[in-house]
């Protein structure tokens, strides 16, 4: 990581002989010609712990509810190495959506992916929001051990359809099982790229201390988006649509931390 004068924020990318490419994390109409850059020393890393349930965050891990700064908590890389083979067990316990086609015909494990593919307005997401929300009868049940924590990252997405969402979990107490990460459509294409690992980490914390974590990527295809448009100022070659070679590379190193 790097620090502006200004004190924005940026990631090198690309490191040449002459130069250095940098995402900035944040506004660049701070930045002007001849400003001071400085390495921070440190690798990105965000908030984790049972002190983020409840609240909405950014992609830094920054509270943006309004509901005052995080209590106890402890930092996480974004960036780790996924889990090897001998590290993983078998998928053996069934994660309960609630959702009687899915449990029935496609039945999910926990340590499990799963892809929600479809046209628009046909339900991806509800089929997310509805399995977050029958969690709560099982929570309530359940012991530590058995409770599911939701992590629901947001990418791309409008404000007021974040703020929709974070109405109807509250509305059902489903808010206080689950972290809400937010990277909307207005935020920098850096934020949107960042916002899955943010998450994914979030949710390691769980796995970690012997619980369960349930992470919600929507949408993953946005994420994409905001990588093409990161490469290709950084003068990446581009490929077929313009998105760069290492575009699925993106997903697998994210979607295999999944254990």
């Amino acid at each position: 990581m790097v620090e502006f004068a200004s004190g924005v924020k940026g990631i090198a990318l690309n490191l040449e002989n002459e130069n250095v490419g940098i995402v900035v994390f944040g506004s660049d109409t701070a930045i002007k010609e001849g400003d001071l850059v400085k390495r921070t020393g440190s690798i990105v890393d965000v908030p984790a712990g049972k002190a983020m349930l409840g609240r909405v965050v950014d992609a830094w891990g920054v509270p943006i509810d309004g509901k005052g700064a995080l209590s106890d908590h402890e930092r996480r890389r974004v960036e780790v190495k996924a889990p090897g083979i001998i590290e993983r067990k078998s998928v053996h316990e069934p994660m309960q959506t609630g959702l009687k086609a899915v449990d029935s015909l496609v039945p999910i494990g926990r340590g499990q992916r799963e892809l929600i593919i479809g046209d628009r307005q046909t339900g991806k997401t509800a089929i997310a929001i509805d399995t977050i929300l029958n969690q709560k009868e099982l929570n309530e049940k359940g012991t530590e051990n058995e409770k599911l924590y939701c992590v629901y990252v947001a990418i791309g997405q409008k404000r007021s359809t974040v703020a929709q969402l974070v109405q109807i979990l509250s509305e059902a107490n489903a808010l206080e099982y689950s972290i809400l990460v937010a990277a909307t459509a207005s935020d920098p294409a850096p934020l949107q790229f960042l916002a899955p690992y943010s998450g994914c980490a979030m949710g390691e914390f769980f796995r970690d201390n012997g619980m369960h974590a349930l992470i919600i990527y929507d949408d993953l295809s946005k994420q994409a988006v905001a990588y093409r448009q990161m490469s290709l100022l950084l003068r990446r070659p581009p490929g077929r649509e313009a998105f760069p070679g290492d575009v699925f590379y993106l997903h697998s190193r994210l979607l295999e931390r999944a254990r």
